[in-house]
Parts: C-alpha cells; structure tokens; sequence
C-alpha cells in the first residue's frame, strides 16, 4: 500500500530481487517431509507400438517406437535434447548440471545446450562433457525431441520447434493463456513440471516440493537477517537473552523445512495448518502445534477455502500466537488460485515491535494483508518480507534438483534412444499440460478456453 501506515504510520519500501515465476511457496501437501525424499523408481513396461500409436497421434520420428531391436536408431540418427537458457527477470536457475547431462547421454541422448545457460549459477560450458553448445536458439531448438527448460520460454522459441516435440518445463497454464494456446497449436507435447502428480511413485519428479523446502529454509534465513535480535539463547557475563520465537504457517514442505531451519538456528518454534494430520509432523521438529480445531483438508493434498464462520474460529485462536512470534514465516498457496489470507492488517498492527513476517506466498498475493509482492515493507514497527521465486536465490542447489526431476521424469519414456509415452502412466497422463493438439488438463483448458 502507499502513503500512510498504521495509525498514520509512514511505510517504506524496498525492492526485493525476484520474479513472478515458478512459486517457491509450497501448496501444503499432505505427504510433506523437511528431509531428504526416499524414491523408489518403478520400472515401465512399454505398451505394444500399436496402441501407441492409437495414444499418442505423433507424427514426429521418435514419437512412436517398437519395443524391439528396431528402437534402436540408425548409426547417425539420436534422440537430440536441447537445453535453453533461461531469459526472464532474475531468473537464476538452469534445467541441467554435468551430473544430470552425463546420466542423460547414458540414455542415448545427443545433448546440446544453449551457450552460457549456466552462468548465473557458475557453471560454465567447460564443465559440461559431451555437450554440444550453441548460441543460435532456432537452431538449437529446430530439430530438438525434447527441449528443457525451467521457465516457459518465449513464444518465439515454441514457433522454432518442431511439431511433435516435446516441452519440459513449469508453465502455469493460468499465467500463461497465450503460450498455452500456442503449445496447442504447434501439436506440443508439454509436460508442465507443476502438474506432477503428488502420488509416491513421483517424489523424484516433484519440482514443486524440491523447490519449495529450498524457499523454506531461505525463509527461515530471511527472517533472522531482518530480525533486529538474535534467535538462540545465549548465555553473557550481564545475563541471560532468551531466544526468539518463530511460528510458521501452512505446513507443507515449505513449512515444515522452514521450522527445521529455524529450530536448528536456535528459535523456539510454533507451527500452525488447517489441516490436522500435520501435527505429527511439526511435533517431530521440536516445534509446538496451534491447534484451532478447525479441519480443512481438501482435494489432492490441499487445504481447502475456509467459510467465515471457520476463519474467524481460528482468527481467535491464531491471533495470540501471532501476537507473541517475533518471526512468522507464511506458506499457503493454491495453485492457480490466490494465497489465502492468513495475517489481517489488525493482526499486524497489534504485533511485537521489531517483528517480521516472512511471506513466501506472495507470488499469489500473499498470505498478508499487508503483503506488497517482491517488496520489504515497513508497517509501523513491522517488517513484512514478500521475495519472489525465491529458489532462484538459491540457484545452484536449485538448478540440480530441479534438473535431477526432470532427469527422472524423461527416464520414464526414453528407452533405447526413443521415446515411448504410455499414456495409461498416471505421472505421464497428469503431468502432460499439451498433446496433439489439445490441452489435456482439464483446469487449464477451461482457463483458456474462457480468456
């Protein structure tokens, strides 16, 4: 907001590095974990080239293939991946590391990436093997099978593509109606690294969750670095100084690796969620549980809209919690929807002097009232934090689980240098956003069938 704060309070603002792309707040799964996923990789029968073809429509060279010795390609013909570098604002982030592409050519991919596409995150062009590199983006993407990326890239990019190729990338149809269209139109087969189903089999591809305990615990940092005290007890020759409290709020993997790290700096810590089950889970992390009776869990994993009557249940019971924490970290979101509100502007103006709120879902609006989207804002005595893609502040680290999704994804339909989709994949039937012609996710098509 401009001008005048709380009680004729002034407001400044800060500029905060950022972009509105690929959301590092994390949507609240119910299968949350702050540690290190355990994957067990399923293998996948190829169906017979028959019924893929009847699935698939492709008409690209690798698109259908035999199991058989005739998937094999030709001496000179390989499957080409290209890998792009990423052009949107304070975008960090590459969709490859050395580890990933030498798993990659294991495959039979013929690997080709963009020059430079890991300069932001040190990772220069020599320290990719068998990588062929290139500055001319058409080209490179001309006569790709699949092209990866981890923004949507430009729609210029998608009219050098080939028909029938394959996109690999978080898209967010919703923010993006005129790409969406366009991916339709040129018969892209896109996977949409958001719609990876929140299903066990699909925890190594899950880039939303990868990147989300990533923000969590930058959150937890964000908050100490503008907290004008520090977090841990200590112990002085003039006394003693207790340590700071942090409550978090919406305890998905975000939530729930941002209580770790703020424990493990030494705050005392209070987890707060709409959604019962995860009480369990925060008491595991040494953290207090804000119990407001209220259950609302939703479809897939998420919390769902709460009626009034239910929000101002839990407004009495949160509100003296939020009151007494010096750093609030908050995480709701609902893709393709906006951040519920969590934090009233009545409930920051009766906060500690010197607090701060952490908004990792501010990509969506933000979880506070007084939430001012890729801003620091100073309300009063209140320090209100709202970064944007906030994994891209952690690029490095970012762009290798990112990758090692992706990785893990494509393992499913290329086989000896040819891709296969078997359509009855519940990973693959989810997680596709286009195919032949058509969106395939049912939300997104309504969303661009009604703009």
């Amino acid at each position: 907001m401009d001008g005048e704060g709380v009680s004729g309070q002034s407001k400044k603002h800060h500029k905060f590095p950022g972009n509105r792309c690929s959301s590092g707040a994390t949507a609240m799964p119910i299968c949350a974990s702050n540690t290190a996923i355990l994957v067990a990789r399923s293998m996948r029968v190829l169906p017979s080239v028959d019924k893929v073809r009847r699935m698939s429509g492709f008409t690209s060279r690798v698109s259908v293939v035999e199991r058989s010795e005739s998937a094999h390609w030709g001496e000179g013909v390989s499957l080409k991946i290209a890998v792009l570098k990423e052009t949107r604002p304070n975008e960090r982030r590459v969709a490859m590391v050395p580890a990933v592409a030498d798993k990659l050519t294991k495959l039979g991919a013929d690997l080709h990436m963009q020059s430079g596409a890991g300069e932001a995150v040190k990772l220069t062009d020599s320290a990719f093997k068998n990588v062929a590199f290139s500055s001319d983006v058409s080209a490179l993407v001309r006569d790709a099978d699949v092209v990866l990326t981890v923004q949507p890239p430009e729609l210029s990019i998608l009219d050098a593509m080939k028909e029938g190729a394959i996109l690999v990338s978080f898209v967010y149809a919703h923010k993006e109606i005129e790409l969406t269209r366009r991916l339709r139109d040129k018969r892209i087969t896109c996977f949409a690294m958001e719609l990876v189903p929140r299903i066990s089999r699909a925890q190594a591809m899950d880039a939303l969750s990868s990147q989300a305990a990533l923000a969590g615990y930058y959150a937890a940092l964000l908050g100490a670095t503008n907290l004008a005290r520090i977090l841990p007890m200590m112990t002085t020759a003039v006394g003693s100084i207790r340590p700071a409290k942090t409550l978090v709020m919406g305890l998905g993997v975000a939530g729930l690796q941002a209580l770790a790290t703020a424990r493990r700096l030494g705050s005392m810590t209070e987890g707060y969620d709409v959604r019962p089950e995860t009480k369990e889970q925060a008491e595991s992390l040494g953290a207090k549980f804000v119990d407001t009776g209220v259950d609302a869990r939703g479809a897939g994993g998420y919390a769902r809209e709460l009626t009034q009557e239910e929000k101002d249940r839990i407004a009495t019971v949160v509100t003296k919690h939020i009151q007494s924490a010096d750093i609030i970290i908050t995480t709701a979101a609902i893709p393709g929807r906006p951040s519920p509100k969590l934090i009233s502007k009545a409930q920051v103006e009766g906060m500690k002097a010197g607090s701060v709120i952490v908004d990792l879902a501010a990509e969506g609006g933000g979880n506070c009232e007084y939430t001012q989207p890729g801003e620091t804002t100073q309300v009063g005595q209140v320090t209100i934090v709202a970064p944007l893609n906030v994994p891209s502040l952690l690029g490095e680290h970012a762009s290798e689980l990112y990758a090692k999704n992706q990785y893990n994804l494509l393992e499913l339909f290329i086989k000896d240098k040819a891709i296969a989709l078997d359509w009855n994949d519940e990973i693959i039937a989810k997680t596709a956003l286009t195919h032949a012609g058509e969106i395939k996710n049912e939300a997104a098509k309504k969303v661009v069938e009604s703009a």
